[in-house]
């Protein structure tokens, strides 16, 4: 933990910013509830996402509602909203745009001009993105890591804040391509939308059932604020013992490694990069100052472990035969971490 740190964040100047944090979190939260029934978990992720400047997949069956919570967040949070509905004849250049051959009205030449693609938005929700084959996929590769679009070797950049929210349904479904690992390791989360409890079940068929318009949220926040609360985020001190269990966490992943436990090292594959133990890092500190801590604790990191690392590790063959899942392995090296 660094002086300088803490006191950037308990500054007097910064104080306003941190109340301000505070309350349009919480809006937007009673916002995305006028329309979404429970996932409580799954918005508090997008939160994080949102305020570490990453990415989120949400993987979950048709119809549990992964589109329409993209939507209305991207709605509260009153940003540039642009959809993409993966398909498998999607191209690369229905994604990113294209240079065309335009008429130059002063000169009356013809000139190359770039049109823009639905890639240049705040919030880009890519439905359905693994029902799209692995070359269309790959174009938001560049946009998720480095925020531009290279079209014939002109580089564009794209505005800030810029997410990449995608759905995906199970593998197993008809009709759909895995992403690959490069792609994969570029998500800061991997969140799993399950189904409701029944009370919440029952909540949704009575509300949906009983009005022919959707309630609409409001919006709570803008691009300028929430690149404010991205700042804010990485002030949020670290200790070097928090941060040495993120990473021993993280190496625990790795069946090569000697720290490893038997679990890992019989049922896995690959173990997570060095990319995953900093966006740990990074998504705990947005967790911390979410409940209104000013440090991070071995609690935050364990909390996000598990959506930060089950698309970053691979399980091998006898995973499959004994019928264990990678969120099964990942969950009991968690718990055998102390600290």
């Amino acid at each position: 933990m660094t002086d300088t740190a803490s006191q950037n964040i308990d500054s007097e100047s910064v104080k306003p910013l941190v109340a301000s944090f505070r309350t349009s979190l919480q809006r937007i939260r009673d916002e995305v509830r006028k329309v979404i029934v429970g996932q409580d978990e799954v918005v508090e992720h997008l939160l994080i996402t949102l305020l570490v400047g990453g990415h989120c997949l949400i993987t979950g069956m048709p119809g549990t509602a992964k589109t329409l919570l993209v939507k209305t967040m991207a709605t509260a949070l009153g940003l540039k909203f642009k959809r993409i509905q993966f398909t498998p004849d999607l191209m690369p250049t229905d994604v990113t745009g294209t240079d065309i051959i335009d008429d130059d009205p002063a000169t009356g030449r013809r000139v190359w001009t770039f049109v823009q693609g639905p890639l240049f938005a705040n919030v880009l929700l890519a439905d359905e993105i693994n029902r799209t084959p692995p070359k269309t996929q790959a174009a938001l590769l560049e946009a998720m890591q480095e925020r531009s679009v290279t079209v014939r070797g002109h580089r564009h950049q794209l505005e800030a804040p810029f997410f990449v929210l995608a759905t995906q349904n199970p593998i197993e479904l008809e009709g759909t391509y895995p992403l690959p690992e490069a792609q994969l390791d570029r998500f800061l989360f991997n969140v799993v939308l399950d189904y409701l409890a029944a009370d919440d079940e029952l909540a949704v068929v009575n509300r949906f059932t009983t009005r022919t318009d959707m309630p609409e949220p409001d919006v709570c926040t803008s691009a300028e604020e929430i690149l404010k609360y991205q700042w804010l985020v990485r002030q949020v001190p670290v200790s070097e013992t928090v941060n040495r269990f993120a990473v021993d966490l993280v190496r625990a992943s790795r069946p090569s490694d000697p720290e490893a436990p038997e679990i890992v090292r019989k049922y896995i594959k690959f173990g997570a990069s060095v990319r995953a133990t900093m966006f740990l890092t990074l998504a705990a500190k947005a967790r911390a100052l979410m409940e209104g801590r000013y440090h991070v604790t071995t609690d935050d990191i364990r909390a996000l472990a598990l959506p930060i690392l089950r698309h970053r590790v691979l399980a091998n063959y006898y995973a499959e035969s004994d019928g264990k899942t990678v969120d099964d392995v990942l969950r009991a090296m968690i718990e055998s971490r102390q600290g």
